[in-house]
């Protein structure tokens, strides 16, 4: 079965994003399908907010769930707390991750969050798969 997934990301914290990319792409018998919004692939014709609100929408309204980082950095991004917003307009699961050591998480994130996991291959391929 192919998951298909929405990941919310901060484009200025990038290696946390590749480094999930890197779990999921560990487990060899876990297929996914991306449809997060990739910053060498950006949505060019977005020429303002509400654009770039329609077409994450369009991308998010595929996805099985959605795979939202809970770093303190979530709290603040105005883009991670629209993503929460369509993706509970649109109906779909959230997975707030934990991030690897941190002592401090967004509670913006984890409120919103329909299941929290650390930060773990099995924890978070588990989550989707429950979801």
């Amino acid at each position: 079965m192919t998951y298909n997934l929405f990941i919310s990301h901060s484009w200025t914290y990038m290696n946390a994003y590749n480094s999930l990319i890197d779990l999921l792409n560990s487990d060899p018998y876990f297929i996914y399908k991306n449809y997060s919004i990739p910053k060498n692939d950006p949505i060019h014709n977005a020429k303002n907010d509400y654009q770039l609100k329609e077409a994450i929408k369009n991308k998010m309204q595929h996805a099985r769930c959605v795979l939202i980082m809970a770093g303190v950095y979530s709290t603040h991004s105005k883009w991670i707390n629209i993503e929460i917003k369509i993706a509970h307009e649109l109906n779909k699961k959230i997975i707030a991750i934990e991030p690897w050591g941190s002592n401090r998480t967004s509670e913006v994130v984890k409120k919103s969050a329909n299941k929290i996991v650390k930060w773990q291959t099995s924890s978070i391929i588990s989550a989707i798969k429950e979801i």
